[in-house]
């Protein structure tokens, strides 16, 4: 009889620090999406030297973002922070003339305790111009939760939803449904009549644009996005309103949409992969009372296509050591690919907003017939290098700090942050995530291949070749 698989989820939690990217990265992906918006990082020369690094981003460019260096005056309290950062607001305000202006606190101002929120609201007054206060600091924030405290200050900022005047908030029908398939013949579409749908997450505006179109085939409709392209834009919450999350490190934006907006949460599997994205539009259909049509068909068109690297990934092993809080998803579409996860390391770990995106992960495993990984949140990175000397995985998806030395010990190594700034969600870019992680696996392939090559080479340049007198 075969061995009978664990099919519970182990979860540890070790007291390592937060190893990852410096959460204040994610003005790189918002100033872009939020296109009215200008971003001020209020922090030391070591901030400002971050982004203009990790962000290649020259002044001369003049992005809609900048930085307020804190100088040694400003931290002993010797001048008045409230004037410094009114002058710069003004010259901004001048210059870019931005719909909202994001102030984005960092380890300094926790450390010197600077009372940004209450110098916002009376600048914002002052200038006219709407002021967000959003702590992005590496003390204790992850890598991507940068992005979820903008939002959950965002979210305090959408207008409140209105209900025509004797309607039901929370009334579901199924009207106007169309008998043939979607767009069969250029025909319009008409969506069922159900309450309104917020996503939050900052995508592209393709991804946005392909989502959008996997629920319209759904014939369900997006109110909004938040965040929306601009400020002005931001969609209505309130109760009665349904919001769904397409990142698993948005839990903070999540907490805040439920008790300060009243909104309802569908918890949800993230649309990462075919079989993610398939689950995510399961769980919203059945909350609108419709059925869901040709996802399945839809996953395996999927799948199909994906088999040239489905063949390359197949029963290799990858050890996540814990960036981005996208590990689990990546995990889940992962083994269901056929690799062999020994680990998933994650910084932060939110349970109830991952509910549904660990019931995945542990019916995935089920169904390929694996154990189900450990699960180690705040990973200490010296136990995760020792434990990965004894598991020897192909590959490991880590930090930029520990790519090069796993990597001169044989461990093919994928950097965590390029998964954050590549199109990963959706049916159609379930191949970009897999020419990420076979990457590394082909160049230690096509190595190996140079190494044995050269081997024989040598010995027959040994054997065939004559002494030379001496």
């Amino acid at each position: 009889m075969p061995a009978k698989i664990d099919e519970t989820i182990t979860f540890e939690c070790e007291t390592g620090n937060y190893h990852t990217f410096c959460p204040i990265s994610c003005v790189s992906w918002l100033y872009q999406k939020i296109e009215d918006s200008f971003f001020l990082v209020v922090g030391t020369k070591t901030c400002g030297y971050f982004l203009q690094n990790a962000l290649g981003v020259m002044i001369f460019a003049e992005p809609r973002y900048a930085m307020a260096e804190l100088e040694e005056g400003d931290i002993s309290a010797h001048l008045n922070d409230y004037e410094e950062l009114k002058t710069l607001c003004i010259r901004i305000k001048k210059d870019r003339d931005p719909s909202v202006i994001i102030w984005i606190g960092t380890c300094t101002t926790e450390i010197i305790k600077m009372d940004l929120e209450g110098m916002a609201p009376k600048l914002e007054y002052e200038i006219g111009v709407p002021i967000l206060v959003a702590r992005a600091n590496g003390l204790d924030y992850a890598f991507t939760q940068g992005e979820d405290t903008v939002l959950a200050v965002m979210a305090h900022r959408c207008p409140e939803q209105e209900f025509p005047v004797g309607e039901s908030k929370k009334t579901i029908t199924k009207t106007n449904l169309f008998p043939f398939p979607f767009l069969k013949e250029k025909k319009l579409v008409e969506y069922a009549n159900h309450p309104p749908l917020v996503i939050f997450g900052s995508l592209p505006s393709n991804l946005v644009s392909q989502l959008n179109t996997e629920l319209r085939r759904q014939f369900i409709k997006v109110s909004g996005w938040l965040p929306a392209q601009r400020y002005a834009d931001l969609p209505s919450l309130g109760d009665g309103v349904y919001v769904c999350g397409v990142n698993p490190f948005l839990s903070r934006t999540a907490t805040t949409l439920i008790r300060r907006k009243k909104c309802e949460l569908i918890v949800a599997p993230f649309p990462i992969g075919p079989d993610g994205t398939r689950a995510w539009i399961e769980k919203i259909c059945p909350v609108f009372g419709i059925e869901t049509q040709s996802l399945e068909e839809r996953e395996e068109r999927i799948w199909e296509s994906l088999k040239d690297y489905l063949d390359l990934v197949r029963g290799k092993s990858v050890f996540l050591m814990g960036d981005n809080l996208l590990e689990i998803s990546l995990a889940r579409f992962l083994i269901r690919c056929g690799m062999i996860v020994y680990e998933i390391g994650i910084p932060y770990m939110d349970k109830r907003y991952q509910a549904a995106e660990l019931a995945l992960l542990q019916d995935t495993c089920i169904r390929m017939c694996i154990p189900i990984p450990r699960i180690v949140e705040k990973p200490d990175n010296s136990n995760q290098i020792r434990r990965m000397r004894e598991l020897q995985p192909d590959l490991a998806i880590t930090g930029m700090a520990h790519a090069n030395p796993l990597g001169a010990r044989g461990i093919g190594t994928k950097w965590s942050v390029e998964f954050t700034f590549a199109q990963i969600h959706g049916f159609a870019n379930a191949r970009d995530v897999l020419e990420l992680v076979t990457r590394p696996l082909r160049r230690n392939e096509n190595l190996d291949n140079l190494d044995r090559t050269t081997l024989v080479r040598n010995k027959n340049e040994f054997y065939t070749s004559t002494p030379t007198p001496r």
